[in-house]
């Protein structure tokens, strides 16, 4: 259950308008169900808008049995700014994550878009598979790219996304379709898949990772993700918002 593998998207973004746009504060949580039981949580709270800056923190954890065999949990933040056309440009990120296995630090921060691995804890051995952080300008970190995907939208900007991903190490692509209507809900089909930076065995193992979205009305009118049903290396898995 690798957060950087499994939920994620991103975009590039720059330019900011020249009275910069404040917006009010969501938040969202939503239950990890795997085989029908409730495997975890995930939740996050962030601000943003169009013409202004956008801060987020996330948060995933195991819980129930799920937890009892193996802990979880990927604490992130990030910050940056959103361009008037709605693109998003990180300025900082950092996560601390436990796979169960092992625990992990690592920060980014951005230049013109380019991101740097300012910390990266534990150090490891260079791999042959490795990719330049260098290389990888215009892609944002995975918390920016959940809260691309996951925040509240106006009716009629549901879906029809191209986002890119860097986590620090691994590069990776999140797509989403037309939107369609089915009664007051909106669907969308969109594609997970790992593009560079990964292992011969995680790319022989699998590289696409097909999911849903749909979205209902929320009290407000906006239109926000209530469930995503996707398919993951444990089987078929959803997050359904509380």
């Amino acid at each position: 259950m690798k957060m950087n593998s499994r939920l994620a998207a991103a975009l590039v973004g720059f330019g900011l308008s020249a009275a910069p746009v404040t917006a009010a504060a969501e938040e969202a949580r939503f239950d990890f169900v795997l085989a029908g039981l409730t495997a975890g949580t995930l939740s996050w709270s962030g601000s943003g808008a169009p013409g202004g800056s956008y801060s987020v923190t996330g948060r995933l954890k195991t819980s129930g049995m799920a937890a009892l065999l193996k802990k979880v949990s990927y604490d992130a933040t990030a910050s940056g700014i959103i361009s008037v056309d709605g693109r998003y440009q990180p300025a900082s990120y950092s996560e601390d994550a436990d796979t169960g296995r092992r625990q992990s630090q690592s920060q980014i921060s951005y230049a013109n878009g380019v991101p740097t691995v300012t910390r990266s804890q534990p150090e490891r051995k260079a791999r042959p598979y490795d990719i330049s952080p260098a290389d990888q300008g215009g892609k944002v970190d995975p918390l920016t790219a959940m809260f691309a995907t996951l925040r509240d939208v106006a009716p009629g900007e549901e879906c029809n996304r191209s986002l890119q991903i860097f986590d620090g190490r691994r590069a990776s692509q999140v797509t989403t379709g037309t939107p369609q209507a089915q009664g007051n809900k909106v669907t969308c089909t969109g594609e997970y898949r790992r593009i560079a930076g990964f292992s011969a065995d995680d790319m022989a193992e699998k590289t696409r990772f097909p999911f849903t979205l749909t979205y209902a009305p929320g009290p407000d009118g906006k239109m926000r993700v209530v469930e995503v049903a996707m398919d993951s290396l444990y089987g078929k898995a959803r997050l359904v918002r509380q």
